[in-house]
């Protein structure tokens, strides 16, 4: 019995904790993206640089032990649960807006700037690896030898954030432009290929030979082709409106199930969680869903991003800026030259290649190498798996706000946005998970 009242009692003590951990971290949240939004910085921006300033780096260095104060121990697990399930419900939302015309019927230029600006970045990731390798901190690290920290830092050079880049591409009325329209659907593309890369890495790592690197390869397939040719029917004629219980409620409680089951499905395959949640997003009647409930979506999308402050706090916990040292600042310096150079001559090289202007190539070279909060999803699992060092994980976590805020400043000069911003019925008929992003302070008020 006393041992009851004792477990019950620590119990409660952990969760007050965590709320008070969640407390903390909403406020820097609110914040940091108000001063971000002031700055002309997506929302996403400041929740980032709030999450690393609740870390080591900055809350770390002050008197006091204020991060191990905001964030003891016993509190980790539970923030980090928190934040996985922010990152799964996320990356539903990035599967839900992917929209598969962009990836229907794609011109040459396109195909080209899409597949040049993946080949290079992945390429000069993969060379970076090799050169850096005497420099990893193997103990931190689950692999030996050089394929899988290459191939993950290809991958990674690759991506492009789809919703940032929406966001960003809707903030300056270019929607309707033709090197917008490109833009995404190049975004789109590379992001696939990305995602594809990852899903590599992630069974090379985890498999223990020819065989489960296969049986996890048919898992994988046979997970894609049930969501298409199973779960996708199904889903359409359990939502369809003729049911009697068709409605919000219904569809909202399908789609969340679905997501979490997905999630939970790729995570046994021995992929990670966010890859089933991407995948069951995108494989949902989009259509028939936006006509029957079209709030569902953004209301799975919010309570999404009321988690992801949480995932930013835990991603700043594992970045210590003055941990760096010499070649921690080399490989920053490096980290970031590669990912720019890469992603802008890849794009904007094939761009001009192929017949769009200088103004054009250098625009869409600017757009694509925009990262994002899909570079730190990516920067996670790596961790996770331990293909990344600390230093090099840091490196990574600063190229990705680099690129991300330069991305703005850049196209302003570029491409001025208009004087008259767009009005209501110019905007998109979509939001993305970043839209709603720059929502977030008001929302989490």
């Amino acid at each position: 019995m006393e041992t009851s009242v004792i477990a019950a009692g620590s119990a409660a003590s952990i969760s007050g904790s965590v709320l008070a951990s969640l407390a903390a971290i909403l406020a820097a949240a609110y914040l940091f993206a108000r001063l971000a939004q002031r700055l002309r910085q997506p929302a996403v921006v400041g929740e980032i640089v709030a999450g690393l300033a609740l870390g080591p780096s900055l809350l770390g260095l002050l008197p006091g032990h204020l991060t191990h104060l905001l964030f003891p121990a016993p509190v980790l697990p539970y923030l980090n649960i928190l934040s996985q399930l922010g990152l799964v419900l996320f990356m539903f939302g990035i599967g839900y807006q992917l929209d598969a015309s962009h990836l229907r019927g794609v011109g040459r230029r396109i195909t080209a700037v899409s597949l040049s600006s993946v080949a290079l970045p992945f390429a000069l990731g993969m060379g970076l690896a090799a050169l850096l390798l005497p420099w990893f901190i193997t103990r931190e690290m689950k692999t030996d030898g050089l394929l899988a920290p290459a191939l993950f830092l290809g991958a990674a050079m690759s991506i492009t954030a789809f919703p940032v880049l929406a966001r960003i591409i809707t903030e300056h009325d270019m929607h309707k432009d033709r090197i917008g329209i490109m833009s995404l659907a190049c975004a789109a593309i590379q992001d696939v290929l990305a995602w594809c890369i990852l899903a590599v890495v992630i069974a090379i790592v985890n498999s223990t030979g020819g065989w489960p690197l296969a049986l996890l390869a048919l898992e994988s397939v046979a997970f894609l082709l049930g969501l298409i040719y199973v779960v996708r029917p199904g889903l359409t004629w359990l939502l369809a409106p003729e049911r009697r219980w068709a409605g919000a409620p219904a569809t909202h409680a399908t789609l969340v199930v679905g997501l979490l089951l997905s999630a939970w499905a790729t995570d046994k395959i021995g992929l990670h969680a966010v890859f089933g949640a991407f995948a069951f997003g995108a494989a949902v009647p989009r259509r028939q869903i936006d006509a029957l409930a079209p709030e569902v979506p953004e209301r799975i999308e919010q309570s999404s991003l009321f988690l992801l402050p949480a995932f930013f706090t835990v991603t700043g916990l594992s970045v210590n800026l003055g941990g760096l040292g010499v070649r921690g600042v080399v490989m920053v310096l490096a980290v970031v030259t590669v990912a720019c150079i890469g992603k802008f001559v890849g794009a904007s090289g094939a761009a001009r290649l192929t017949g769009a202007s200088g103004r054009e190539s250098i625009t869409l070279g600017i757009l694509l190498n925009t990262r994002g909060l899909t570079e730190l999803v990516i920067l996670n699992v790596g961790l996770s798996l331990g293909v990344l060092d600390s230093r090099l994980f840091t490196a990574m976590v600063l190229m990705a706000v680099f690129t991300t805020v330069i991305t703005g400043p850049l196209l302003q000069r570029v491409h001025p946005r208009s004087p008259h911003p767009p009005t209501a019925h110019q905007q998109p008929e979509t939001h993305t998970a970043d839209e709603s992003q720059s929502r977030t302070p008001d929302a989490v008020s």
